[in-house]
């Protein structure tokens, strides 16, 4: 998940009656250490099920992420990590119920308020300060704590697949087999016919 994603963008998956955040897991930036800190989160039952509801999916069977938290300078924060999870979806085809795995990769910024709009600045130009320019702006730290079950939150749902199918399931149109075995030559017909019109 190298896309970064402004406020706004953050909570758009959220709908009426829905927590936004039903997975929180604060992380103090003062308290980061200038070597980093690594962290794994996992999402309770109770956390999975407003999960499942949030990504729209039949369920979450498992979530976790793992993270690697990076103080850089200027007060920005790195933020590197992998989140995992098996879904419960049902099969836009054939109606049944599967599981899918989902991985996604996440590397975000997070800076403070006062940085976001220099450092957005900068990127447009093509700039960093740091050797590796970034792709995208960063995230504003909300009230020195970074969320890092809202980044996973905001990953899993970047990840989902709206439209999952079972493998191998193929949509056929109600009476399609049938005509195709009764006309087993009538698109090759039809298109000598339009050759020859």
């Amino acid at each position: 998940m190298s896309r970064g994603r402004t406020g706004s963008e953050s909570t758009s998956h959220s709908h009426a009656g829905h927590d936004p955040d039903p997975w929180r897991v604060a992380v103090v930036v003062a308290q980061i250490p200038q070597q980093g800190l690594q962290r794994r989160i996992e999402a309770s039952l109770r956390e999975r099920e407003a999960l499942a509801e949030l990504a729209s999916v039949r369920e979450v069977l498992s979530a976790e992420a793992s993270f690697r938290i990076t103080p850089k300078s200027g007060g920005r924060v790195h933020v590197s990590g992998t989140l995992r999870a098996r879904i419960g979806q049902t099969c836009v085809v054939s109606l049944e119920g599967i599981e899918n795995e989902v991985v996604e990769e996440i590397n975000l910024m997070f800076a403070p308020a006062e940085e976001v709009r220099r450092l957005t600045d900068l990127i447009d130009e093509g700039l960093d300060s740091d050797t590796a320019p970034l792709a995208d702006p960063p995230e504003a730290i909300s009230n020195g704590i970074i969320d890092l079950g809202r980044v996973a939150t905001d990953a899993l749902c970047l990840a989902v697949d709206p439209y999952a199918r079972k493998e191998g399931a193929v949509f056929c149109p109600e009476g399609s087999e049938k005509m195709d075995a009764e006309h087993p030559f009538a698109a090759l017909k039809a298109m000598q016919d339009k050759n020859n019109s």
